[in-house]
């Protein structure tokens, strides 16, 4: 028998503002639950975190979208969200996969988190998967491992496009553009059009491009662990 996967340990972000413009922001709702439907299909556990704890502020809440609809009416996942860990606390041994989502406020606290880039470099170099998606891969904008280099370098990786940065009127907004800082650390970014899903896996690192792509991203990761399990 196979021993059981490890968590799935899901990342959201604590900031609540889209920069100076005064307009809320937080993690896109959809971006975390759907993964979280494919892993409860899969029968993987997950554990949420933030990068402060407690609840963490939601953007584009969406009950029309039934996905979104079936977990705000989960007593489990309103409990675990309202209880996110506090990242900086968290034993990255403990995990199979992290699984950074997206939503505007990633931007401004993801890329220097420290406990961001220890739990993404100790979970690769212990061969699990890294994963993030839409704006979830600012996480990986300043990751680097033991010898120093960053993770994304050399590697495809999908992620929230300039151009649809521009399409919704906050490149001046956000601190730094997301693709194109990715591809200054040396990733090979593989965009798509503009809000159509794109799922790229390059290894064990599972990233997509925009809130489309959410399923597609939470596939990928399963069928990853269990191909190593």
């Amino acid at each position: 028998m196979t021993a059981p996967i490890k968590p799935i340990l899901c990342v959201v972000t604590s900031h609540p503002i889209r920069g100076d413009s005064g307009e809320p922001t937080g993690f896109a709702m959809v971006e975390l639950t759907h993964p979280l439907a494919v892993f409860e299909e899969a029968g993987i556990p997950v554990e949420i975190a933030s990068i402060r704890g407690g609840h963490p502020p939601i953007d584009f809440f969406d009950l029309s979208d039934p996905v979104n609809d079936r977990f705000w009416k989960d007593r489990t996942f309103r409990d675990q969200l309202a209880n996110s860990l506090i990242l900086a606390e968290l034993n990255p041994s403990r995990y199979s996969a992290v699984f950074f989502a997206g939503g505007h406020g990633t931007m401004w606290d993801f890329a220097d988190s420290a406990a961001v880039q220890r739990v993404i470099c100790d979970i690769w170099e212990a061969g699990g998967v890294v994963s993030a998606v839409c704006h979830g891969p600012a996480a990986l904008v300043n990751a680097t491992l033991s010898d120093g280099g960053f993770l994304v370098a050399g590697k495809k990786v999908a992620a929230f496009t300039d151009e649809e940065e521009t399409e919704v009127g906050y490149t001046k907004v956000v601190p730094y553009l997301l693709a194109s800082t990715l591809k200054s650390r040396g990733a090979l970014h593989q965009p798509a059009p503009n809000w159509t899903e794109k799922v790229v896996v390059d290894g064990r690192l599972v990233t997509g491009q925009n809130p489309a792509s959410a399923h597609g991203v939470g596939v990928a990761i399963v069928e990853l662990l269990k191909a190593q399990a």
